[in-house]
């Protein structure tokens, strides 16, 4: 464990963009072996937009890392922080915790108020709007987003007391993580229930792309699956029902161009539509 965290305190971004591109080429190949659903869509013209976003998500993230950083460097002189403050314990144990407490502090909390308020919604929705969700749409978020996930990411390091190498290791772990559970991918539906009692599974998340409510505010987690059972945002529906996308902006010709996409926070609230009861 300690030259995990060895390697991680010091990760060249070249290290860290090849773990993005290996992920992603990865589960694509997965998705053309074991597909959940067979889109009737061309795979490359559909990833364009998905990558472009992948890009932008890299260019905001890079350059800040440098107060991730200076940030982790002042909670660690200082002993400030959750970790801090704990008696001594086991470095898989204060890693495992670390990862634990940025999961829900860096993803899962802001992920639910993204979904709460409208303003965020606007912004993450560039992200849902995608109608063929696959292992690209993982990174599929407006630039605003990235900043705003940051934000977050940064305010758990205070909180929690996260050494940098701990910060580059949950986004490492997270990037392929949301790369799988995106994946257009069948699992065996035991192997699948039984993965989202620990971590968010490919069935459990497309749950949460499904294009109407309650379904779309449901299963925010992005690595561990028990933030949505602990908080009640836990919800199932059954695959072969999943339609994906936003039911109030329904063009996927919009919803797949690059310029629309950048203006989508922009555009006027519409709100969701609310699936009755008898149709889940």
């Amino acid at each position: 464990m300690e030259t995990i965290l060895n390697y991680f305190e010091t990760i060249p971004s070249l290290h860290r963009g090849i773990i993005i591109v290996s992920g992603l080429l990865f589960f694509w190949i997965i998705e053309g072996i074991v597909p959940l659903f067979s889109f009737k869509y061309k795979k490359w013209k559909h990833a364009i937009p998905n990558i472009f976003f992948t890009i932008t998500t890299i260019l905001v993230n890079l350059p800040l890392a440098f107060l991730f950083l200076k940030s982790s460097d002042w909670v660690m002189e200082n002993s400030f922080g959750i970790l801090n403050w704990l008696p001594e314990i086991p470095l898989w144990l204060y890693t495992i915790l670390g990862i634990f407490l940025i999961d829900f502090i860096g993803a899962y909390l802001p992920h639910l108020i993204e979904h709460k308020v409208k303003p965020l919604w606007m912004v993450h929705l560039v992200h849902h709007s995608d109608h063929n969700v696959d292992t690209t749409t993982a990174n599929r978020h407006h630039p605003l987003e990235s900043v705003i996930r940051y934000v977050f990411t940064l305010m758990g390091i205070f909180i929690i007391g996260t050494p940098i190498a701990l910060v580059m290791l949950y986004q490492s772990l997270s990037v392929v993580a949301t790369q799988f559970n995106h994946a257009n991918i069948k699992l065996p539906k035991k192997l699948d229930n039984l993965l989202s009692y620990v971590i968010v599974s490919p069935d459990m998340h497309k749950v949460h792309h499904h294009y109407k409510l309650p379904y779309t505010d449901s299963n925010y987690g992005n690595i561990f699956s028990v933030w949505d059972r602990l908080f009640g945002t836990y919800m199932t529906l059954d695959s072969n029902k999943i339609i994906y996308g936003v039911d109030v902006f329904p063009d996927e010709k919009e919803n797949s161009s690059i310029k629309h996409l950048l203006k989508q926070p922009f555009q006027k609230y519409k709100r969701p539509t609310i699936m009755p009861d008898n149709q889940d």
